[in-house]
């Protein structure tokens, strides 16, 4: 029997015994999960991390893979990026895992792409730093989220669009992303003839935002952009934009409508005005329904899955890389990498949960650039958000 997105959806089937030669060894699928569980940008990976044991779960609990048990092997990495090139290293060459999922954050990844290139170790990511897809120097490598520019492109047309901002803060943490984010997004305004009245990274630990929000204002900025996961860094922004008495809004990274900042924030009006990066797939419409696939899996979720405190792209990101995982070896009757890297080459679409992605042997940016929206950051219900004013 073959799992199907049906099946999946109603809980009820499972990829199970169907190659003889894969079920005589019983061995299990070694998924191997660089996650940055702890440490300022662990918001992400706990929401990954939810979605894959969901997935994990659910896939063992109806009979594994062609007979075969999946098997998260998990590695928190903290967010440091020589953590993640040793504990990249250790699931090649000691745990022999089959494919890799992650690292969550591209300041890792741009540690480790080029490692598990010379391993041609099957590796999805969701990074957005867009050098780390690049089929030709990396043929292994595959991005199941939006690419930075994308993302840039997202925030920039709703700044100057929708919020008329002419006059921008960006502002990012001082990780590998946060500075390669920052130097993007101020070069795209730049070239739409906006003005850049203000640029700054600033370290996610740092308790005091006065100073970087007083320059931002009297530069006379119009809104702030912000590129970080750090949901205590942008907690502390917002508190400080209100007791400045500064209604200006706040465009930008998804972890802006992050659960944690409305625990972070001193007040909720203090998270008003705050617009973040979005998706049809996990965006209310105007009847207050979900789009019916992802309506399933929360559907599915409830009960087992807390969403009230994390973001439901990354639960349903999680979910979709386990299964691409698993389809692989389903599809292939194999776990060599190349069967794997083979098989993702002929995604030409894939229909998941976060998304319908697109991999060729030329291209491995898979998101849709029309299911990229911005949403009111303040408006979550079980991980999703209304659209932010403009969007219908």
């Amino acid at each position: 029997m073959t799992i199907t997105r049906r099946d999946l959806a109603l809980g009820t089937a499972a990829i199970c015994l169907a190659a003889p030669a894969l079920a005589q060894t019983a061995e299990p699928i070694r998924f191997g999960w660089l996650a940055a569980m702890t440490g300022p940008s662990s918001a992400p990976a706990v929401g990954f991390d939810r979605g894959v044991r969901f997935a994990a779960e659910a896939i063992n609990a109806a009979g594994g893979v062609r007979g075969r048990r999946l098997e998260v092997l998990t590695r928190d990495t903290q967010g440091d990026p020589t953590k993640a090139v040793n504990a990249t290293q250790e699931m090649i060459s000691q745990l022999r895992v089959h494919a890799i999922w992650g690292p969550t954050n591209s300041g890792e990844s741009l540690a480790t792409t080029a490692i598990m290139a010379r391993a041609n170790m099957p590796n999805i990511h969701p990074c957005v730093v867009d050098s780390l897809i690049d089929a030709r120097r990396y043929p292994n490598a595959f991005r199941i989220a939006p690419s930075n520019t994308q993302w840039d492109d997202a925030v920039r047309n709703y700044c100057l669009q929708r919020v008329n901002a002419r006059k921008v803060a960006i502002i990012g943490d001082t990780t590998g992303y946060g500075v390669s984010a920052v130097n993007a997004c101020v070069a795209s305004f730049q070239r739409e003839g906006a003005e850049v009245a203000y640029k700054a990274n600033i370290d996610a630990t740092q308790p005091d935002m006065t100073p970087d929000m007083l320059r931002a204002r009297t530069a006379g900025a119009e809104a702030i952009v912000i590129w970080s996961v750090s949901t205590g860094m942008i907690a502390r922004m917002l508190n400080t934009r209100a007791s400045m008495g500064w209604d200006v809004p706040f465009v930008g990274h998804p972890a802006l409508s992050s659960g944690e900042i409305g625990t972070l924030v001193e007040r909720p009006a203090n998270w008003e005005k705050v617009y973040a990066i979005g998706y049809r797939s996990c965006a209310y419409n105007d009847a207050g329904q979900l789009p019916e696939r992802m309506a399933g899996l929360v559907s599915r979720m409830r009960g087992k899955v807390n969403l009230a405190d994390t973001l439901l792209w990354w639960v349903s990101c999680g979910v979709d890389a386990v299964e691409l995982v698993a389809k692989a070896v389903e599809a292939t009757n194999s776990t060599a990498k190349e069967a794997i890297i083979a098989h993702w080459n002929t995604l030409a679409p894939y229909r998941g949960y976060y998304g319908d992605f697109t991999f060729t042997a030329t291209e491995h940016n898979g998101y849709p650039v029309a299911d990229i929206v911005m949403v009111r950051a303040n408006t979550a219900r079980d991980g999703a958000f209304n659209l932010a004013p403009g969007y219908t």
